[in-house]
C-alpha cells in the first residue's frame, strides 16, 4: 500500500489532492496546526472509503513536523509522496517591496522555504533507500510572476519555486521526483472581482500526473 503525506491539509486543495489520491488506493496522512480541522478531513476521507489520519503539527515547529511525518511513516510503512502547501494562517502583514523589512521576509522564508526543507529531509532518505518517490512544492503563481501588493510572500515563495526545481536536477536519474506547482487562479472562489477562479477537483489531478505521467517535469503551472 502506498501512501501520501499532505502537509498544509485543508478543506479545499488539501482534501481534493488527498481524495484524488485515495482514489488510487493511497493511504493519507494529513498534517496542519488544527486537530479539530484534521480530524473533520479524516471523517470525510473516512466516508470516501480512503484510510486517513491526523498528525497535527506546525510547520515553524521543525521538531514537531519532523516527529509528525516519522509517525506518519511508522503508521503507513513510509511516505511515498510529499506534498507541501501549507497556509499561514498566523501572518496577517504582506507588504510590497519598497516596504518589506528583513522581518516581513524572515517570517515567509521560515514557513514557506525552511518548511519544505525540514519536510523533505525528513522523507527523503527513505525514498532514496528505495530508489523511488515523489516531492511536489506548492505556490501561488506570484512565485514565477510577483505582484507588488505581496511582495514579501512572492519572494519566500519564490525561493521555494527556486529550491524545488533545483532538488528536480539534482534528483534526476534517482527515481525521485521533485516538482513545483504554481497555482494561477483562485481556489474555490475568486479572490478578486474578475480573477481567474478553479475548484480544488479541478486541480488536484496534476498532482497525480506529476507522480505518475510527468515525472520529468519539473514544474507545472495551473491555470486558465
Amino acid at each position: 500500500m502506498s501512501s501520501i503525506a499532505i502537509i498544509g491539509a485543508g478543506p479545499q486543495l488539501g482534501l481534493a489532492i488527498a481524495r484524488t489520491f485515495g482514489a488510487q488506493g493511497f493511504d493519507v496522512a494529513l498534517i496542519s496546526r488544527s486537530r479539530e480541522k484534521l480530524d473533520t478531513l479524516v471523517g470525510k476521507l473516512t466516508a470516501d472509503g480512503i484510510t486517513a489520519a491526523a498528525f497535527p503539527a506546525d510547520v515553524h515547529d521543525r521538531d514537531a513536523l519532523r516527529k509528525a511525518l516519522q509517525d506518519a511513516a511508522a503508521k503507513f510503512d513510509g511516505i511515498d509522496v510529499l506534498e507541501y502547501s501549507p497556509v499561514d494562517g498566523l501572518s496577517t502583514v504582506m507588504t510590497t517591496p519598497t516596504r518589506t523589512e528583513p522581518d516581513h521576509l524572515q517570517q515567509q522564508i521560515e514557513f514557506q522555504l525552511y518548511g519544505a526543507i525540514t519536510a523533505t529531509r525528513t522523507v527523503l532518505p527513505a525514498m532514496r533507500e528505495a530508489g523511488a518517490g515523489t516531492l511536489l512544492y506548492t505556490t501561488g503563481a506570484g512565485s514565477i510572476d510577483p505582484v507588488p501588493q505581496v511582495g514579501n510572500v512572492n519572494a519566500a515563495a519564490a525561493a521555494l519555486r527556486n529550491w524545488a526545481i533545483n532538488l528536480h536536477k539534482e534528483l534526476d536519474g534517482t527515481g525521485i521526483q521533485a516538482a513545483h506547482i504554481g497555482i494561477d487562479v483562485s481556489i474555490g472562489t475568486p479572490a478578486v472581482p474578475g480573477f481567474p477562479t478553479a475548484q480544488p477537483e479541478e486541480i488536484s489531478p496534476v498532482y497525480w500526473e506529476l507522480h505518475t505521467t510527468r515525472r520529468d517535469q519539473a514544474e507545472l503551472v495551473f491555470s486558465r
